[in-house]
């Protein structure tokens, strides 16, 4: 009994777990430019996502149904971040105010970030993984991979025919060979205008998805949501 209670367990995110998926992000994205934005603007941000007709998100929660993970993203990613700056933009400009005044030169990567992050693909069927984090403590335990398997499932239900994401490609091995586990297949490599060399992957969503190529695949904490801009 004991063992089993210990297993997390998936199910859909909802606008209730905007909170801890934020506390999640912070603690798993530390030092990263959309932590640096703050909490007001992730809010809004994985808020808008759940609310959204185009948002698939999963949560992993321990026995006590505190939320040790996350994966989300959209199944028409270009589109998402369109209508997220139109829709939030007064309530996003509040809610990075302040990291701008203590930051002017955030502006234009924060455009980017909100209007055209490189990962949002405009290809037909095309659906991306916009982040995946699992709490620091509860890394090498399969949760991010039954995060990632659960969510290409729904991605395909959804009708998308394949799935992509980002991720730096330096100093970053362990979540590179995560997501190459997992079946995903690098794409090409680029840098951002900072001069940040990012990866992107893609997957196909065949028969299986989210299953043959995830034997061994480690932990992550470190997905798609920090590469935006």
């Amino acid at each position: 009994m004991g063992l089993e209670s210990s297993v997390p367990h998936l199910r859909k995110m909802q606008l209730s777990d905007v909170d801890q998926v934020v506390n999640v992000h912070l603690s798993s994205f530390q030092g990263f430019f959309l932590t640096f934005l703050g909490p007001r603007f992730l809010s809004l941000l994985y808020g808008y996502l759940v609310s959204s007709a185009h948002g698939v998100g999963y949560v992993s929660l321990d026995h006590g149904d505190e939320i040790v993970g996350f994966v989300c993203g959209s199944t028409q990613p270009a589109g998402f971040y369109r209508t997220f700056f139109k829709n939030q933009w007064r309530r996003i400009m509040l809610a990075t105010l302040w990291p701008l005044i203590c930051r002017p030169s955030i502006g234009p990567r924060l455009l980017r970030a909100v209007l055209y992050p490189p990962q949002a693909s405009t290809a037909q069927g095309t659906a991306t993984l916009m982040s995946i984090a699992v709490l620091p403590e509860r890394q090498n335990k399969g949760i991010g991979k039954m995060l990632v398997q659960e969510f290409l499932i729904e991605m395909q239900r959804k009708g998308a025919q394949q799935v992509n994401l980002t991720t730096d490609k330096e100093n970053n091995d362990s979540v590179n060979v995560f997501y190459r586990r997992l079946g995903f297949q690098l794409v090409r490599s680029f840098a951002t205008p900072e001069g940040r060399w990012m990866n992107e992957y893609a997957i196909s969503l065949g028969r299986g998805a989210g299953g043959q190529g995830s034997r061994g695949a480690g932990e992550t904490g470190r997905g798609g949501a920090e590469e935006m801009g």
